[in-house]
């Protein structure tokens, strides 16, 4: 076993070691592909729809831009970036699991946007795309599955062009003591049971609620963002703090 192999990471609230991390994620994602949407509804009341409009009005987007949506799944933001675009754009939908990414482009197909969107399977740590490609790179609910994340920013880095913005929607540290208990309540009682009775799999939003868990928070990932290169970072809590949408700015 080499060194690399031996190094510990976190798989949720569990220890694994570095390798085998990326394909236990890929388990989890495999498995409720088909439920995502669903559960995304159930999990937030909804509310993840409001989060990714934000997050498309502080994108700045416009007609002609060139847009990377990351572990983007389903397609949610990647179709309301097609609309903003325009013929002369293009959104990349890419993930790391191919069951999402097929998920994403069937819904793709059923609501017409052909035109102005392309797919990758690609890994966020190193991104097979040239540098200075893109204006925007987008990656919601998916920073924290990353093994390495100070890569993966360094990644979406090197292909941002230069006044090129990463914008970073994920669960958070809610700002009120009060709601951070109810929330965990529901985290750890109430989504794994909705887990095993929408999408059959109690384990995998288990994961989902630890994995939050063990996100960085609001200013350590502001920090990490920074450290990565990025020129300047803001955030906004939404929903409390539940969630937090991060913008850096490439100059």
């Amino acid at each position: 076993m080499t060194e690399q192999n031996k190094k510990k990471t976190h798989f949720g609230f569990e220890d694994v070691n570095v390798d085998e991390k990326q394909g236990k994620v890929a388990e989890v994602f495999h498995s409720v592909a088909n439920k995502y949407d669903v559960m995304n509804d159930l999990m937030s009341f909804g509310i993840h729809r409001l989060w990714k409009k934000f997050t498309l009005e502080k994108s700045g987007v416009k007609a002609g831009d060139t847009v990377l949506d990351l572990a983007g799944g389903t397609g949610d933001l990647a179709a309301k970036f097609s609309k903003r675009i325009g013929d002369k754009g293009l959104v990349i939908l890419s993930d790391i699991n191919s069951s999402m990414l097929d998920v994403g482009r069937d819904r793709m197909i059923d609501q017409g946007i052909v035109n102005n969107i392309d797919y990758a399977i690609a890994n966020a740590e190193a991104l097979p795309f040239k540098d200075n490609s893109f204006d925007i790179v987008t990656i919601a609910f998916g920073l924290r599955n990353v093994t390495h994340k100070d890569k993966a920013l360094e990644s979406i880095y090197k292909v941002l062009k230069p006044g090129g913005r990463l914008l970073v929607l994920e669960f958070s540290k809610p700002t009120s003591k009060t709601f951070s208990k109810i929330y965990d309540t529901f985290s750890f009682q109430v989504l794994p049971r909705l887990g095993q009775l929408i999408a059959g799999d109690k384990k995998s939003y288990q994961y989902l609620a630890e994995s939050i868990r063990k996100h960085p928070n609001q200013e350590s990932l502001k920090q990490m963002i920074l450290d990565a290169g990025f020129d300047q970072c803001d955030y906004h809590n939404l929903t409390a703090g539940v969630v937090a949408l991060h913008r850096g700015i490439k100059h």
